[in-house]
């Protein structure tokens, strides 16, 4: 266990949720904070720029690039990958304060980070959210309007290989376009469980 979270038998468990890029992780997450789940949540810091539906500090930390290597060397992230062009990490703080609390955390990141996050936890509960099918993320990704065309390329190509990793995970839970509120019970009845 890295040595930046607790080891008391007091604290809560830590739960990842990830899957590739598009295929819903934000939109559970805020399902399950609109329902009051009772759950910590990680606000993941990004160098990434603001979408206009976004909030700082509610979606993501947005930092500047010298922020974030300042975070990254200062030991203040517990995963940490560039993922698209963009750096993104998990502060410690956060599932710290979360875990000391006897509160359990929910942290979403992409194949990437969960990887890290089990490696340096390995008690941790991973969650794989799957699409239906690879062809089914392309609507989700299109109607997001904040990619390229040639961003959306790299992040199917990219899907493709991170839905292989599905069989590294705990579980894994199918998300349809059109079934938000049964992903969110599912991933509530394996966190309750």
């Amino acid at each position: 266990m890295d040595d930046a979270v607790p080891r008391s038998s007091a604290v809560g468990l830590v739960f990842v949720l990830s899957g590739p890029s598009g295929v819903g992780k934000d939109s559970v997450a805020r399902l399950l904070r609109a329902d009051d789940f009772p759950l910590g949540y990680c606000i993941t810091a990004t160098t990434r720029r603001q979408r206009p539906d976004e909030a700082h500090g509610v979606n993501y930390l947005f930092v500047s690039h010298d922020e974030f290597e300042r975070m990254l060397h200062s030991g203040e992230l517990l995963e940490h990958a560039i993922v698209h062009g963009n750096a993104y990490g998990i502060p410690i703080a956060a599932v710290r304060e979360a875990l000391s609390a006897g509160q359990d955390v929910l942290i979403t990141v992409d194949v990437q980070g969960a990887a890290t996050v089990r490696t340096k936890l390995p008690q941790v509960v991973s969650i794989f959210l799957a699409p239906p099918t690879l062809d089914e993320l392309i609507p989700r990704l299109v109607g997001r309007g904040t990619e390229s065309e040639e961003d959306r390329m790299l992040r199917l190509a990219t899907a493709s290989g991170e839905s292989e990793e599905g069989g590294c995970y705990a579980y894994c839970v199918v998300n349809h376009r059109d079934r938000l509120a049964q992903t969110a019970e599912q991933i509530k009845a394996i966190i309750t469980a």
